[in-house]
């Protein structure tokens, strides 16, 4: 019997191609998309995931602001792991890593650039549960100079050379040998915080790096810090003590705990490691995910009950014959379980084949293997219910006709079932318009972002930058940097060049932070956090950034003074309302008196996803990074490449054994919005799949509509009605679903945009031509999925649709 059953699935599938092909190519589509975006879901999800994972947290640190604490810097102090374990018993362990970012690593004349490592406790490999692939946790880390590298360093520098017990310098840290005394797994869990190689903590207090940062304990956060709890703690009465806590030292501030599984997607504050993701999108992406699953569930239910009625003689001829209704059941479960099975076959080809694409577009290696298929049991067996479930209705919808009434034409349809259908397609075509409204205004955002002046010119300029591997002598250093700066500007192709720590869109790293400020009226504050950075005086020039008050800091002998630089966040921090009255006022700051020499027009260092902070930037000598204005003359691809061959020669000339890198600063800026960016164009491409699927729907429901209404038609055409009021009549009733699924989705995509634009301090606004055009656009697509079939129905002869047989 299933044999038969079987067969006659297979004749049915292979006789009605185009009624297959749709249904098998939109659950295909569904299957394909639902599979490749929970692929990306579940990468981001899997952050920071090990054994005993829930029992790990950061320790970050609260600012209070007025008479409200704030969420502060992603660090804490070098004595906050330390002091928290030993006033809570909750708490069984920690760790501290000092991050090290842009090292050079130096073995057997060997250089190997841009390495980021760590200094850390002995603990990193319990707390993180991480293993060594070479080398013993227990004492890897125990002694001073020692090193640990990742399996990829290992690999480069050494080969197939066993790297236990070499030595290597890092330069920039004096004659210090390190002894290489671990290999860290390679297989190691996604991490919002990655590093190349680990340096035992003990180091710290005698490496010539951090020289002058042994003494401090309260007053320089830059420490990761975690914490393992008690498995039988409360976190939410530890954390509330730990903020009440306040040891001797520590003023206007309080630690606070936040689970380390949740730092990738739901912590963004300065100083992070990495570049973290966002939940909202993460969720956002789910959602559409699930959407279009649904909507091709939905179509197929669609497709299916209008294909009932084609098939309704069919039912009643086998009734007469002695079918009963189980066994109907069953042949229509059949139909759909080889439907199913050759739309998820093709499904899984789909995201194998669209896989490299998917990778190169979210810029990650997402593989569908055995590891992924754990993580993916709970989809895949949603999956089989929703196939189930859709594949039940049609069933049970094709087996209820009675055999009398099917046989003479004298089928009554369901009223209920129809109000189904109609209900399913409004809820399609809600969807598409809240997906449609949600991608016009995540592209708008992203424009926004892109468009929007930020208070500097950050076009043809580049920095440059590199580690010089053969002075210690600061003073000669700056001397060297200065007849850098000289024969850059010799160059043609160079129209001006200045030094600082940083620029807009740079990483925290170069960036200072601090609290505490003695007023011009002598006021003191000691809760506002604000940033500063040391700067020449052609920086401004070279920024294009423009001054509300006063003027740059003058030049001087010795490329430094008390001269300083505030934008108008500051100024009005610091209770300057006159702007024109700020010039030669004092401020006080890490114990000297600074002049106020300039006010600077607000500009968005931080990039529009956060809000502007108040900026003081000193004139002082810097050599992070060297910042060359390229001629408008180089800004072709061929004058750009020459140009920049040009700055690595006048470099390597003053500086031939150093290392070099250079960036373009627009780029650089830009790259803040890319993962934004991405997010924006996966919306809409899974968004024209939701519109694809939902319009096969369509076509179904309005299949099933004509046919229903085929005798109707037959007769009006008889008495006269023309083409075009056939078509009025046919699809005036779509039109009112789009109009019923319109209303409800405006305030459903209006509150998912709003709830993502707060992950923007500066956002577009929410147009209400966003939602008109949304509307308008699923109306076009309605229209021109159903006027296929309406205008087929309305030029048919009315003796065929009238003749009874």
């Amino acid at each position: 019997m299933y044999t038969l059953f079987l067969k006659i699935a297979t004749r049915y599938l292979l006789k009605n191609k185009l009624y297959s092909f749709i249904n098998i190519f939109g659950l295909s589509i569904g299957i394909a998309s639902f599979t490749l975006i929970m692929l990306y879901v579940n990468h981001e999800e899997s952050y920071d995931k090990f054994d005993g994972s829930d029992q790990v947290y950061r320790v970050y640190m609260d600012y209070l602001e007025g008479n409200e604490y704030m969420p502060g810097d992603a660090n804490a102090y070098i004595v906050s792991g330390p002091t928290l374990k030993n006033e809570f018993p909750e708490i069984k362990d920690y760790v501290r890593l000092r991050r090290v970012k842009s090292q050079v690593l130096l073995y057997d004349n060997k250089i190997f650039d841009n390495q980021t490592g760590a200094l850390t406790d002995p603990s990193y490999f319990r707390i993180f549960d991480r293993g060594l692939k070479k080398g013993d946790i227990n004492t890897a880390l125990n002694e001073p100079y020692s090193i640990v590298l990742s399996a990829f360093l290992a690999q480069k520098i050494f080969g197939e050379v066993d790297p236990i017990g070499q030595s290597l310098k890092i330069a920039g840290g004096g004659d210090a040998l390190f002894s290489i005394t671990g290999v860290m797994n390679s297989n190691v869990p996604n991490s919002h915080i990655n590093n190349d190689f680990l340096v035992s903590f003990k180091t710290f207090y005698t490496w010539p790096v951090f020289s002058n940062d042994w003494k401090y304990t309260w007053n320089q956060n830059e420490y990761f810090t975690y914490l393992t709890i008690d498995e039988n703690a409360n976190v939410n009465q530890l954390n509330q003590k730990v903020m009440n806590f306040t040891p001797e030292g520590l003023q206007n501030e309080r630690h606070h705990l936040e689970p380390i599984e949740e730092i990738h997607l739901y912590s963004n504050k300065p100083y992070e490691a990495e570049a973290n993701g966002s939940g909202d999108s993460v969720k956002l992406l789910a959602m559409i995910a699930f959407i279009i699953l649904l909507l091709s569930w939905m179509n197929y239910v669609n497709l299916s009950t209008s294909k009932s009625l084609e098939r309704a003689k069919e039912i009643g001829v086998r009734k007469v014959v002695g079918a009963r209704r189980p066994q109907l059941i069953l042949q229509s479960l059949i139909e759909s379980g080889l439907l199913n099975f050759i739309a998820i076959l093709l499904g899984i080809v789909a995201v194998y084949i669209l896989l490299p694409l998917f990778n190169k577009f979210v810029d990650l290696e997402l593989q569908l293997d055995i590891a992924q298929m754990g993580r993916f049991l709970p989809y895949f067996c949603f999956i089989l219910v929703g196939v189930f479930l859709s594949s039940f209705y049609p069933a049970f919808v094709l087996s209820s006709y009675k055999p009398v009434k099917v046989l003479k034409w004298k089928l009554h349809i369901s009223t209920n079932g129809f109000n189904m259908r109609k209900a399913l397609i409004t809820g399609q075509f809600l969807a598409t318009i809240a997906l449609l409204t949600c991608a016009f205004m995540a592209k708008k955002q992203i424009r926004y972002l892109q468009n929007r002046p930020i208070g500097a010119k950050l076009d043809n300029l580049v920095s440059l930058n590199g580690r010089v591997l053969n002075s210690n002598n600061d003073s000669l250093l700056h001397v060297a940097f200065n007849t850098l700066v000289s024969e850059l500007k010799k160059s043609p192709s160079v129209e001006n060049v200045a030094l600082a720590q940083t620029y807009p869109g740079d990483n925290f790293g170069n960036l200072n932070s601090n609290i505490g400020v003695i007023f011009p009226d002598g006021r003191k504050d000691v809760k506002q956090v604000w940033y500063n950075y040391a700067a020449q005086p052609e920086y401004f020039d070279l920024m294009q950034m423009e001054f509300v008050a006063g003027e740059p800091f003058s030049q001087t002998a010795m490329g430094r003074s008390n001269n300083i630089v505030i934008n108008e966040k500051m100024a009005d921090f610091i209770g300057i309302t006159d702007r024109n009255s700020a010039t030669g006022k004092t401020i006080r700051f890490w114990d000297q008196e600074w002049t106020i020499n300039g006010i600077l027009k607000d500009y968005h260092h931080f990039g529009l996803k956060s809000p502007i902070e108040p900026f003081l930037i000193t004139h002082n000598n810097n050599t992070a990074n060297v910042l060359v204005k390229l001629d408008k003359r180089s800004a072709s691809m061929a004058s750009t490449a020459q140009t920049l061959d040009q700055l690595d020669n006048i470099w390597h000339q003053v500086f031939p054994e150093s290392t070099y890198n250079y960036t373009f600063l627009d780029q650089n800026f830009a790259n803040q919005y890319k993962q934004d960016r991405q997010f924006a164009m996966a919306f809409q491409i899974f968004t024209i799949l939701a519109i694809l699927i939902a319009s096969m729907g369509l076509f179904g429901l309005s299949s099933y509509s004509v046919v229903q209404r085929k005798k109707e038609i037959g007769i009006r055409k008889v008495n006269g009605a023309s083409v075009g009021q056939i078509l009025q009549l046919l699809n005036k009733d779509f039109i009112k679903w789009v109009g019923v699924a319109f209303l409800a989705a405006v305030p459903i995509s209006w509150f998912v945009m709003h709830k993502w634009l707060q992950g923007f301090a500066y956002r577009a606004e929410i147009s209400w031509w966003l939602f008109v055009l949304a509307g308008i656009t699923a109306l076009l697509i309605a229209l021109l999925t159903v006027s296929w079939q309406s205008f087929q129905a309305a030029i048919s002869n009315p003796i065929d649709s009238l003749s009874d047989e």
